[in-house]
């Protein structure tokens, strides 16, 4: 049973790290697709986090099925990004849409979830 317990945490440990975890959020380029009237997805993830991981596969996939969407991620341990979105918790993905937050989330990973999320918004 040990061995087994062992497995799937570093299946699970893997898995968290194999999607590529970067920040890609910049103040700048958030204001600039707000002024152009696109929809923006954020999502924050932290180092390990297996639910994050989770949740970026599904946002990855929702870029080639969604248009007119910016994208953009950062590590929740980042304060001045945290507090600028008021996140306190990876895996919290907010939706904006005429410059106003229309959706937030804790903890969401399901793709059936996140794209009724997005597809009320779009």
């Amino acid at each position: 049973m040990k061995n087994f317990l062992f497995f799937v945490f570093f299946v699970l440990a893997f898995n968290a790290k194999a999607i590529g975890k970067e920040t890609t959020f910049k103040k700048e380029l958030f204001d600039k697709a707000q002024s152009e009237g696109k929809i923006v997805v954020v999502s924050s993830w932290i180092k390990y986090c297996t639910s994050c991981a989770s949740q970026m596969k599904v946002l990855n996939k929702a870029k080639n099925d969604f248009d007119n969407i910016e994208y953009f991620t950062f590590d929740v341990t980042n304060k001045e990004i945290a507090e600028f979105f008021n996140i306190q918790y990876q895996t919290t993905l907010l939706i904006f849409k005429d410059n106003k937050e229309v959706y937030r989330s804790i903890g969401e990973t399901t793709k059936a979830l996140i794209y009724e999320a997005l597809n009320s918004v779009v």
